[in-house]
């Protein structure tokens, strides 16, 4: 491995003493130098692995480096590579009763922690939607700066409400621990808790791993980094990989602060950087260092390549959102038509809510894609049942999960029944299930004592049989003893999506059991709980719609960043919060370094969002990349400039139609970005000619249709679509078939 290390990666390596700090710039190869490192220090002799702590902040990033370096030095303990919330997991469940917690404990999403304090708004009497917004908040801000609710009350006692919500917060902690239950700031807080007053505990951890690597340093907040130094104290050898330039969670608590004052924070530390890129173009490093550099809270970097400067990055100017889109369709069909994959390129963007345009587009002209930063695979309802089934098992004091699957599929079971479980339970300090167990003793009715004894003799059989069967069984007993299924067959196109998303969990499970054939119920639920966006991509031939945050540390060949509006990148807020714009800065860097041959940059003239359309203007950072793109700080190219062809006239309008005209690109710069890929292959030249009024066409998603008017010499159809309404359609890209 160290073979395969430039200069500036080997060092940092080889120095495994100590504290030390890589400032690793984007596509440095930061990876490649944490797992050569791990693997230099077993060679060595130095560690086993298990004595090695590596803490990354995705599954994803994390069964990658296992990988890598079970491929240099074969397969071994690889329990520490993980997550920080997955260490933490560990960390509980291994030392549960001396952090006071039952080692079965469930863990709840953030979708479940609101519906907790909505429980707890309507056991507290409270009826105020604003409050309640607040209250979300400032209970995950609590946490999340380690703060008990008389500690925040204090802090932030002119808040609005706060006294309030302060109850709320007391309220909310009593039912998670009734509950037997931690959300996702918990697992950090009952660590740290666990780690400060237990020497014994911190003792061993500490002297246990002698190695700490942590990776994405920039990303950690207060709480994880006292738990890194309080694990460190020990040996101090710590070895952080980061890069403040890519520091873009501020708000979920993210601290630059940690990276830029590291070597303050252990004396006698060595700092290295990485600036030579693999990833990127120079035509692309060359946007990343312009805009990078007008940050004044960074250490400073200057990313460099010796693979060529490339093709330009493209800016483009659209009259409103359906051109933006329309513009990135086309340039889609371009490249898979000379060669290229749907794969190749991402859209990115500041906010989720831009997607819309996109979509649509894409559909009309069949451009497969998939929606990342929105919502989650295991955020649908069908899944999140099955999982709610097996936290039940797995935890019977989960009143959350057994109140989301107690009527799934239909029992009988409603409103007052629940009522009067929940009056039971809290009666004699039981959980929601203890109360399904005790029935008879319930003043409800004959039938609904019958569907919840069947109920609790369900949940009982399947806790026996969890002993025994392997995770994957398991969830085929659920699914088949609880005849879940049933629940969502009910003949529309909606139900067959939801048991084909059944399918796919069963086939998520089984890869999970295949990599981990020992793993239990618990460790399979921590892995499912502590998921995240970029853990669902896969290898399909698809567009990625994506926010900038959910594909941090990915790359793509072709990247367009749309939205660049003021108001939308940089966010409205940015200006708003001290450091804010500085962050958005740091995003804009992000999403620029995540384009390895060619980047398009797209805005609108005007954009309809929040429901109303309104004139927008280019985004500052439009402005301060204009030296290096070639026009002007307002977003305009000179017309004596070879980009005149963006210009937004009628003319041009008509000209995104035309073969002829590359849609509306420099010849120069079509036939560069054509390049990237292998010899064009033939086409049809184009759609024109190829349709006439009255004739029918099928579309693969909108169905038949006939054609009831040309356009733009043919290049452009209207197709009216049985029950689906008038689509117009650019005739060369349409995946129109005519019906003889």
């Amino acid at each position: 491995m160290l073979s395969q290390l430039n200069e500036e990666q080997i060092k940092p390596v080889l120095d495994t003493e100590g504290a030390v700090l890589v400032l690793a710039g984007a596509g440095s190869g930061k990876t490649r130098v944490l797992t050569s490192r791990i693997a230099h220090i077993l060679k060595e002799g130095k560690a086993t692995l298990s004595q090695i702590l590596a803490i990354t902040f995705t599954n994803k990033a994390a069964n990658e480096m296992k990988e890598r370096i079970f491929g240099a030095i074969g397969e071994g303990d690889g329990k520490w590579i993980c997550t920080i919330h997955s260490m933490c997991v560990k960390i509980l469940r291994e030392f549960a009763d001396r952090a006071g917690l039952k080692s079965n404990f469930s863990i709840y999403s953030d979708a479940e922690r609101n519906n907790v304090i909505k429980r707890v708004f309507k056991d507290l009497g409270f009826n105020n939607e604003e409050l309640l917004k607040a209250a979300k908040y400032h209970i995950g801000n609590a946490k999340m700066l380690g703060l008990d609710p008389d500690q925040y009350g204090r802090k932030f006692r002119y808040e609005r409400g706060m006294d309030d919500i302060v109850v709320a917060y007391e309220k909310y902690n009593l039912y998670l621990k009734e509950n037997n239950a931690l959300d996702f700031d918990d697992l950090l807080l009952e660590t740290l808790r666990l780690l400060r007053r237990d020497g014994e505990t911190l003792s061993y951890l500490s002297d246990k791993f002698r190695y700490i690597h942590i990776d994405e340093f920039q990303d950690i907040n207060s709480v994880q980094y006292n738990i890194i130094k309080l694990l460190a104290s020990a040996h101090g050898n710590i070895f952080a990989v980061g890069d403040d330039d890519q520091s873009i969670y501020g708000w979920r608590g993210a601290e630059i602060g940690n990276i830029l004052s590291f070597d303050s924070d252990f004396p006698g530390a060595k700092v290295y950087k990485l600036e030579r890129n693999y990833r990127s173009t120079g035509n692309i490093l060359k946007l990343a260092n312009a805009i990078i550099k007008n940050n004044r809270s960074r250490r400073g970097k200057v990313l460099w390549t010796d693979v060529g400067e490339g093709v330009p990055p493209e800016y483009y100017n659209a009259e409103e959102e359906t051109g933006e889109a329309l513009y990135a369709a086309r340039r889609i069909a371009d490249g898979v038509r000379a060669g290229g994959r749907y794969s190749d390129y991402a859209v990115l963007m500041r906010i989720n809510a831009l997607t819309r345009p996109y979509e649509q587009e894409f559909t009309k002209y069949g451009i497969p894609y998939k929606v990342f930063g929105g919502f989650k695979f295991f955020e649908r309802k069908e899944i999140k049942d099955i999982l709610a089934y097996l936290r039940l098992i797995s935890n019977p004091f989960d009143s959350e999960a057994a109140e989301r699957i107690i009527n799934v599929p239909r029992r009988g079971i409603g409103g007052k029944t629940l009522e009067a479980m929940y009056y039971y339970a809290a009666s004699y300090g039981f959980s929601l299930f203890d109360a399904a167990v005790d029935a008879e003793k319930l003043p409800i009715t004959k039938g609904a004592k019958q569907a919840l004894t069947d109920f609790a003799a369900l949940i009982k059989g399947l806790i026996i049989g969890s002993v025994q069967s392997p995770v994957a069984q398991l969830v085929r007993d659920v699914i088949t003893l609880a005849d879940l299924r049933s629940a969502y067959d009910d003949g529309t196109a909606e139900g067959d999506g939801k048991l084909a998303n059944l399918d796919e969990y069963v086939a998520s499970v089984d890869d999970f059991c295949r990599l981990n054939p020992d793993a239990t119920l618990d460790e399979y639920l921590n892995q499912v709980t502590l998921s995240s966006d970029t853990d669902e991509m896969d290898d399909g031939d698809y567009v990625t719609l994506a926010t900038i945050h959910a594909v941090k540390g990915l790359e793509f060949p072709v990247v367009f960043l749309c939205g660049l509006e003021d108001g939308i990148m940089p966010s409205s807020r940015a200006e708003e919060e001290g450091d804010g714009l500085e962050e958005e800065r740091r995003l804009m860097y992000v999403a620029i370094t995540r384009a390895e041959k060619m980047l398009y940059l797209t805005r609108s003239k005007s954009r309809y969002l929040y429901g109303r359309r309104s004139l927008t203007q280019p985004s500052r950072f439009i402005g301060e990349l204009a030296p290096v793109l070639g026009i002007n700080s307002a977003g305009s190219r000179p017309q004596a400039e070879r980009f005149a062809g963006y210009r937004d006239t009628a003319m041009h309008r008509r000209a995104l139609y035309s073969e002829e005209d590359s849609y509306g690109a420099a010849p120069e710069s079509s036939s560069a970005f054509r390049a990237f890929y292998a010899a064009p292959k033939k086409t049809d030249g184009g759609g024109a000619g190829k349709y006439s009024v009255g004739m029918r066409v099928k579309h693969p998603k909108f169905g038949v249709g006939m054609v009831i008017a040309l356009k733009n010499n043919g290049n452009t159809v209207n197709v009216a679509f049985d029950g689906q309404g008038i689509k117009e359609l650019s005739a060369s890209i349409a995946p129109l078939e005519i019906i003889k």
